[in-house]
């Protein structure tokens, strides 16, 4: 009875150690953020101390430990040796002829590395927000390369003309009052610079510019900013006050359209030269937009949501598409008057929406 005792106990210590090289091995093949949070939640499995060195005995856990700890060596002197990790000051390179990668050497090396990344990193952070602030204060946008491609948003400057570089052409776009969209005391220059064929680059716009005004100031949207869920204004409730009825509830789920929906070709859509577009910001341009929508089967559409400057965020647009023509609904402009236009479209079951 104690024979077979003794040999279960050391078939569960052979069977230990490959287990526990396979977890290792998943955390070192994974990519790092699988890899750090797998190795989190599997560390309390991971042997230390006494366990160690007894499963480091057996070839199936001590090989994969030996390899990991290869690797880590070439990754950390890699890391040491370059130039990108010091910045200015002069590379430290990782400890060699290292007993145990564990040396208190190369534990003060580690400590050295991220101080001086952490460091970098607050330096970096620090001048991030001075710049964003100087942006946010000024309106205008602020670089190490102003006259590179692309264009940038500036407030309170004269038109000039750039000579050279990458500009072959430049338009200054005063947005003013109504008409203009957003109004302000101050007009907002839009320099626009035409990109050189061939280059590529990134748009250069502040990340706010503060003489525009918010869209619920400039077109008198109520918004409940308060922490509560979002609830629809249009909607009505149920008879004991408890939610509210949703407007297509009265349809039965039963109520199938009757249609034909056998081989379909499918109708290749026309180019973009050829397609029709319209911007809708009038309530005349969207009357015309619901009676081309009543005269469809089938539309396509799409919802641009932002909340940068709304606690729960605003639809800025609307995009509309039938076979011939496409639309863009300023939404935020004609806010109070899209529902009324085109509720009764959307509520159609024989129109199909995309």
């Amino acid at each position: 009875m104690m024979n077979d005792y003794d040999d279960q106990i050391t078939m569960e210590a052979q069977s230990q150690p490959s287990e526990n090289s396979q977890i290792l091995q998943t955390l070192a093949l994974g990519p790092l953020s699988s890899s750090l949070s797998s190795l989190s939640s599997s560390s309390p499995t991971l042997p230390s101390n006494q366990d160690f060195h007894f499963f480091n005995n057996f070839s199936d856990f001590k090989l994969p430990i030996d390899q990991i700890a290869k690797t880590s060596d070439s990754l950390l002197e890699s890391i040491g040796a370059s130039a990108k990790t010091w910045g200015a000051n002069k590379a430290i390179n990782f400890p060699s002829n290292l007993d145990s990668i564990a040396d208190d050497e190369a534990y003060d090396w580690l400590v050295d590395i991220n101080d001086e990344l952490l460091e970098r990193f607050d330096v970096s952070i620090d001048e991030f927000h001075k710049i964003r602030k100087k942006e946010e204060e000024t309106g205008r946008f602020i670089g190490s390369d102003p006259d590179n491609n692309g264009f940038q948003l500036v407030y309170g400057k004269k038109k000039k003309k750039i000579n050279g570089g990458l500009v072959s052409d430049s338009v200054d776009v005063s947005v003013r009052g109504k008409e203009g969209g957003f109004s302000g005391s101050s007009g907002v220059k839009v320099k626009k610079e035409a990109l050189a064929t061939g280059t590529t680059g990134k748009a250069k716009v502040p990340f706010h510019i503060p003489t525009i005004r918010k869209p619920q100031e400039e077109y008198n949207i109520l918004v409940n900013n308060s922490n509560r869920p979002f609830e629809h204004v249009w909607l009505q409730r149920s008879e004991d006050g408890q939610r509210f009825v949703h407007p297509l509830e009265n349809l039965s789920v039963m109520d199938f359209v009757e249609k034909d929906i056998a081989d379909i070709q499918p109708i290749k859509p026309p180019s973009m030269e050829s397609t029709l577009f319209k911007l809708v910001e009038e309530v005349k341009d969207l009357k015309d937009l619901a009676a081309k929508l009543r005269g469809v089967e089938e539309f396509a559409v799409d919802l641009e949501h932002n909340q940068y400057r709304s606690f729960q965020g605003l639809t800025c647009l609307m995009q509309i598409s039938t076979r011939t023509e496409d639309f863009i609904v300023d939404t935020l402009k004609l806010r109070i008057h899209v529902g009324p236009y085109l509720r009764e479209v959307f509520k159609d079951p024989t129109k199909k929406k995309v």
